[in-house]
């Protein structure tokens, strides 16, 4: 039986979602890892018990991204319409950005290794990276003279500036985990042993928070990209109304002000 192109996996309240093609490198442009990509995404948003969720590549690859003997077998060597070739694209790859920008969960991409073209493109879409000496990331498109197919060219000058988004995809030049470090494409590094460590302990950290609250915070930073200023703060007060009548707000002020008396006793 061959095995599932994705894995899912919830400990507690931590999602672990991991690519599991590691004969390719984790390429995620053939349609049954699409679909096994966006169910996993769709069971995560729904999975009322997950707080957040990791995304990471088996073996010693995040996400070689498309599969380039594939693509060159069904498409740049096949006859296929401009038409079809659109519709491969909007009912394959592109329903992975799609999904992702529906889900509320916050989403680390724990980067194992190479994280190539649209490989690059799934870790920019995710909300923190962190990534293992290891890794290296490039938007190689160009290289093939090819563009971002999956939408790459939207998320990621929204992650590292328009200067060194263009940068990378009309050199399509390779960067080492310190360079993603500089240019803020990841947030931290860390030792190759020590990448799944520090995703849990990190996803620890957030889930430890109100999911709620979480979910919310997240869909204000999200709208908050592209939404003007005063449907923003509309959006924001809705959201605060909603939050502070939760159970969740409730008991964490209740802790908060425990605490301080339990201060003010001790002094």
């Amino acid at each position: 039986m061959a095995e599932e192109p994705v894995l899912y996996k919830r400990d507690g309240h931590v999602v672990t979602i991991t690519l599991n093609r590691p004969d390719t490198r984790n390429a995620i442009s053939e349609l049954p890892v699409v679909d096994a990509l966006v169910g996993a995404f769709e069971r995560l948003q729904s999975d009322a018990d997950a707080r957040v969720g990791i995304l990471t590549g088996s073996g010693s690859s995040f996400s070689s991204g498309g599969n380039v003997k594939k693509l060159r077998e069904e498409i740049t060597d096949s006859d296929m319409a401009a038409a079809e070739i659109e519709d491969f694209y909007r009912t394959g790859i592109q329903r992975i950005p799609l999904a992702l920008h529906k889900l509320d969960v916050p989403l680390i991409a724990a980067v194992n290794g190479p994280a190539i073209g649209a490989g690059c493109d799934l870790a920019a879409m995710c909300d923190i990276r962190i990534a293992a000496e290891s890794a290296q990331f490039a938007e190689s498109f160009v290289k093939l003279g090819i563009i971002p197919g999956d939408g790459g060219a939207w998320f990621l000058p929204r992650v590292i500036g328009m200067s060194k988004a263009a940068e990378m995809t009309f050199t399509g030049e390779t960067l080492g985990a310190g360079e993603a470090l500089a240019c803020g494409l990841v947030s931290r590094v860390v030792p190759d042993q020590e990448l799944g460590a520090a995703a849990l302990e990190l996803a620890g950290k957030i889930a430890a928070n109100p999911p709620r609250a979480v979910r919310m915070s997240k869909r204000l930073l999200r709208d908050g990209q592209f939404l003007p200023l005063a449907p923003f703060l509309d959006m924001s007060a809705s959201c605060q109304a909603l939050a502070h009548r939760t159970g969740e707000h409730r008991q964490a002020m209740a802790a908060l002000f425990e605490k301080w008396s339990g201060k003010s006793k001790d002094s």
